[in-house]
């Protein structure tokens, strides 16, 4: 009795059965291999951190005693604080002007790299204020806008106005700081928005100006509508970022004058290092950390940051 092969059976001219895949077991352990690094450095500077600051913030610890259980009882006094209050007003008003200003330049640099110039030079130009570091442009526009010898009070005396105290003057000194930040984040935000506006179709603009479109129906009939998910996180991003200006103030005016500058992060660093109530000091930071994440997902769900226009 004769037995056929898989070989004698196949058809003449077919290509061969693809070899089946074996599943390696190192595979799983290379995995777990490359991932430790990462979950290590989370563990223990994310989660751990997290973890034990939700604890502190339930107790009364002084980092000299023992921590002692409080329950809820730093919260209940943070509610009745009045400086809690007012540095979360002057985050907020920090925050908005710096948004507000920052968005609009940046998506201003960002349309003219897209229609006048592409260069990679440019690109690199308006990168630069960015590599430079918070403290190093907070000291710089520090000596800049001094009200006596700053080179910006010479130039508006030079044309007939009178001196401005940019960093004493409670009117003036979360302008400037947020002016100052823009100068320095506006180009990172110009450049992932230009990324955004390079995922856009040409054809589509091509067919607008066929039909007699204008520069700003352009804009806000496609520009806008089909950057939309960008927009959205470059607003998430830079929203939380703002809520944690700290290194700026701590150069300039260290939250004064009379608290007009002293912004919740400054407010958290003088009680935890500054009078050693770290357990106080935890409950802002969580505080923060809940402010933060309703407004993340509020915005997240609010511009349909998930979603794009040219699906």
């Amino acid at each position: 009795m004769s037995t056929t092969t898989p070989e004698a059976t196949r058809t003449p001219g077919a290509s061969p059965a693809p070899p089946r895949r074996r599943r390696h077991r190192d595979d799983t352990r290379l995995a777990l291999l490359f991932i430790l690094p990462a979950s290590v450095g989370l563990l223990v500077f994310m989660v751990w951190p997290l973890l034990t600051g939700l604890y502190y913030s339930l107790t009364d610890y002084a980092i000299l005693t023992p921590p002692e259980w409080v329950g809820l009882e730093n919260y209940r006094a943070m509610l009745t604080d009045p400086v809690f209050w007012k540095s979360l007003r002057v985050t907020v008003l920090y925050v908005l002007i710096n948004i507000g200003v920052q968005i609009v330049v940046a998506l201003l640099i960002a349309i003219l790299m897209q229609r006048l110039t592409q260069s990679t030079w440019l690109r690199s130009l308006v990168l630069a204020p960015y590599l430079v570091s918070n403290v190093v442009a907070a000291i710089v526009f520090l000596w800049m806008l001094d009200s006596q010898l700053g080179i910006v009070n010479i130039a508006l005396q030079a044309i007939g106005f009178d001196p401005v105290s940019f960093w004493a003057s409670e009117t003036w000194v979360i302008p400037t700081v947020a002016l100052v930040n823009v100068w320095r984040h506006m180009g990172y935000t110009a450049l992932l928005l230009f990324a955004g506006l390079q995922s856009i179709p040409e054809q589509l603009y091509e067919a607008a100006r066929t039909e007699g479109a204008g520069e700003w129906h352009l804009f806000r009939r496609i520009t806008l509508p089909l950057l939309r998910p960008i927009l959205a996180l470059v607003l998430i991003m830079s929203i939380i970022g703002s809520f944690q200006v700290f290194d700026t103030i701590s150069v300039t005016t260290q939250g004064g004058p009379a608290d007009a500058s002293k912004v919740l992060q400054m407010y958290i660093y003088e009680n935890a290092f500054g009078q050693y109530n770290f357990g106080y000091a935890s409950a802002l930071s969580v505080a923060l950390l809940v402010i933060l994440m309703i407004i993340t997902f509020a915005q997240y769900f609010l511009t349909r940051a998930g979603q794009s226009d040219l699906d």
